[in-house]
């Protein structure tokens, strides 16, 4: 990823690492379950030529260093921790994407601290009841017995098994480090695992249903670019999304799956910088 040295910042939950590169009006980028910053790597350099691009490594299971051991891990404590990085950098009219759980992550910072979010763009993104999606249900029950996400973290460490999954979610784009850079902290580290548990024990679709009542409040300008071959979050989710919201559009990608920034960058990074500059100027 062409951007400067990894930065960090203290926050109450505990220190957050994170790439920046460019100027300009800032995007920040809420990455999802068991990848980090570095899932953008194809569509930000790119975008970082007119744009601030922040890219945090969120405590969900492949970030460099562990939380605060009461640090509040559960789908709302997420989002605050994702307004108090957004703060601690003093950013506004900020243009916040989110993909897959950073989706629902998203929502639920645009719902409950939108003050200084000016535009959303989700794409593939676990929604209403899906959050999770059946597929990945296990992971979200298996923290909640003893030892469990140590049980989940092994069924990783075959590469079949990561191979696997990142397949699922993406055609294109997965390398045999970045593998290791989203999967191996978890299998290797328990404090990083005890972040991960605490995240995904809590994880219940009661936030994101919840979330979704309140979209009507929230008449920001809303992109949902949505990955058309996509069988984990299938195209009714981004259907749904862009009715919900007052001020939304809807763009399919085709040939994408999930991990729509793998699949079709350049396609990605066009709709973006479009959507971003056809907002710069209105008044809604």
């Amino acid at each position: 990823m062409n951007v400067q040295p990894e930065q960090s910042v203290e926050l109450p939950q505990g220190t957050i690492f994170y790439q920046e590169s460019g100027s300009g009006q800032p995007i920040v980028f809420v990455h999802g379950l068991l990848v980090n910053s570095h899932c953008w790597c194809y569509i930000m350099p790119e975008l970082s030529q007119q744009f601030r691009c922040i890219a945090p490594d969120l405590p969900m299971g492949a970030h460099t260093q562990a939380m605060a051991p009461n640090a509040d891990l559960s789908p709302p404590g997420m989002a605050k921790l994702v307004a108090d990085f957004i703060e601690a950098l003093d950013l506004h009219d900020v243009t916040l994407i989110g993909n897959d759980t950073g989706g629902a992550i998203s929502q639920l910072v645009i719902t409950n601290h939108p003050e200084r979010i000016e535009r959303l763009v989700l794409f593939n993104a676990d929604a209403f009841e899906n959050f999770l999606p059946p597929i990945f249900r296990i992971f979200q029950w298996l923290p909640r017995i003893p030892g469990g996400t140590t049980i989940a973290a092994q069924l990783f460490r075959p590469k079949i098994a990561q191979h696997i999954t990142m397949k699922m979610l993406a055609k294109t784009g997965t390398t045999r480090d970045m593998l290791d850079m989203f999967f191996g902290r978890m299998i290797r580290e328990p404090r990083i695992r005890r972040d991960v548990g605490k995240f995904l024990a809590t994880i219940s679709n009661r936030y994101t249903l919840e979330a979704a009542t309140k979209f009507s409040a929230f008449h920001k300008p809303v992109l949902i670019a949505w990955g058309s071959d996509d069988f984990i979050f299938p195209k009714r989710y981004g259907t749904r999304l862009v009715q919900a919201f007052p001020n939304a559009e809807l763009k399919l990608i085709p040939n994408a799956r999930g991990f729509v920034q793998f699949d079709q960058p350049t396609l990605l990074t066009a709709l973006i910088r479009d959507f971003i500059h056809q907002w710069s100027y209105r008044t809604i």
